[in-house]
């Protein structure tokens, strides 16, 4: 699948496809929101992990359209200011929260497209974070070489693709292929930046 046909098949998502395309790429990158909140001291990390396991129960029930907006507030709580951190990890914490928004604001508008803007959200995630770690003083075509040839960058790529393959062959969301889908997002608990929570 060549970039083109990603994007083009990406913007085809709706229904439970979309929705659970956008809580993956949540899941892959809540390490980088746990281990912040770690490391600055907030005490959020597990209710924030309570929040994104109601994200994924409501696949497999009914919930009440009500609960939605409450579930919203209770992220916006959660979410870090970035204008209150020097450090750099708030933006891929921050980045996270948006990614979490947008998988419950499709619950509450199925309608309006969500997974196109969020892919670009998460891989950017990424290229800022090579930018930031390895790309100082290089030019455009170095940094762009860097980004092409970046293992996190191949890793994000192939993610998002084999998600994308994974809804193309499955009919209906069983409990196994959204426990498999879960699993592989989850990654062992290392993010899209690399980063374990293990660690």
């Amino acid at each position: 699948m060549n970039a083109n046909q990603f994007l083009k098949a990406v913007s085809q998502l709706q229904g439970w496809r979309e929705y659970t395309f956008l809580l993956a790429l949540a899941e892959r990158s809540f390490p980088n929101y746990a281990l912040f909140a770690d490391a600055v001291g907030l005490k959020t990390g597990a209710k924030m992990r309570h929040l994104l396991d109601i994200g994924w129960d409501m696949l497999q029930q009914n919930t009440e359209e009500t609960v939605i907006p409450q579930l919203l507030a209770k992220l916006e709580t959660l979410s870090p200011d970035v204008d209150a951190y020097d450090a750099y990890g708030v933006y891929p914490a921050f980045d996270f929260c948006q990614l979490l928004e947008q998988a419950l604001l499709n619950r509450l508008n199925p309608a309006k497209h969500r997974a196109s803007d969020a892919s670009q959200m998460a891989t950017a995630t990424v290229v800022n974070f090579i930018e930031l770690s390895e790309g100082e003083g290089l030019a455009e075509d170095e940094l762009v070489r860097l980004l092409d040839h970046h293992p996190l960058m191949k890793e994000d790529k192939l993610f998002q693709r084999d998600l994308v393959l994974s809804f193309k062959r499955q009919r209906t969301p069983t409990t196994q292929f959204i426990e498999q889908t879960r699993e592989e997002a989850a990654n062992d608990g290392v993010s899209n930046l690399g980063i374990s929570l293990n660690d």
